[in-house]
């Protein structure tokens, strides 16, 4: 091949004496760009740093946790058999649906407490999510997965034998799709997408995030025919593309009914439980004032 696309021979950067996990340095890259980004949309629509800091928090921890759990749920097979396996989280296997469920449900708990709207900041984080699922990417190019069929374009992929699935035909390729580089382009493009839309037209929250659902689903649908990494599937397909169609008809659905056609007031981005001004129901009867 004249033109390809290397890996990297190990998935760990080293330090001097430390040897630091490149995924893992990939997910801290990605949360610190995602928090970046979403506390300048928030503080810009009145709210403050400290909540964005909260949410990342409890968010990271928590979609973390449903990430990894949707992979051994859906992907027992390519759990590590020892005793740690599970919680082996630097030699990859998150599942992005479980990782937004429970990041987006710990995220809403903490704004709620915080007596700001779920809704706001849902539509104010969802330009972040993108850009940290693209940047997450790359750490699926150090540990050599996320790649599709083999192909013969200037910028396939190379891929050690070992990070192959165990099949002679693919044994014998010498380039692969770059599934990971597709998935950060689309989803970096996606950013822009969003925060030029968000820049001229007025969403009704959480309108905005629901096109980032569909922005994503739309793509993922489309990188689950190109990749040959072991996975469950129905009737020739594998699950993730039955999942990803599934989203975008829903959110491209609830676009439409949101920003079209339900009628309800808009929350306050930053404070959305305030009192009402005082009325005559809330005014104090004569006959009880005393001097």
């Amino acid at each position: 091949m004249i033109l390809s696309i290397p890996s990297p021979s190990r998935g760990e950067i080293d330090i001097g004496p430390l040897s630091i996990h490149a995924y893992g340095l990939m997910l801290l890259l990605a949360i610190v760009a995602a928090t970046v980004l979403t506390g300048i949309r928030w503080t810009r629509r009145g709210g403050d740093w400290d909540l964005v800091f909260q949410v990342a928090v409890w968010g990271v921890a928590f979609g973390i946790i449903g990430a990894r759990l949707y992979h051994v749920i859906t992907s027992w097979d390519q759990v590590p058999d020892e005793w740690w396996g599970v919680f082996a989280v630097w030699k990859g296997g998150l599942g992005v649906w479980g990782g937004i469920f429970f990041g987006v449900l710990a995220g809403a708990i903490v704004v709620r407490r915080s007596g700001a709207s779920v809704l706001a900041f849902m539509d104010a984080v969802a330009p972040g999510l993108l850009l940290a699922q693209a940047i997450g990417r790359w750490g699926n190019w150090f540990n050599q997965e996320l790649y599709g069929e083999p192909t013969d374009l200037p910028w396939g992929l190379e891929i050690d034998l070992q990070h192959r699935p165990e099949s002679i035909d693919l044994l014998q390729q010498d380039t692969f799709h770059p599934v990971f580089l597709y998935e950060f382009t689309w989803n970096l493009l996606g950013v822009l997408v969003l925060l030029v839309l968000d820049k001229f037209i007025r969403f009704r929250p959480p309108a905005l995030f629901a096109l980032y659902v569909a922005w994503y689903t739309a793509f993922r649908a489309f990188e689950e025919t190109l990749r040959i990494d072991p996975s469950h599937e129905w009737f020739g397909l594998r699950l993730n593309f039955y999942v990803s169609v599934v989203l975008f008809a829903l959110s491209i659905g609830f676009f439409i009914w949101w920003q079209f056609f339900h009628r309800r007031g808009e929350p306050s981005p930053a404070g959305a439980r305030r009192l009402p001004p005082p009325g005559p129901s809330m005014a104090v009867p004569k006959s009880r004032v005393r001097g």
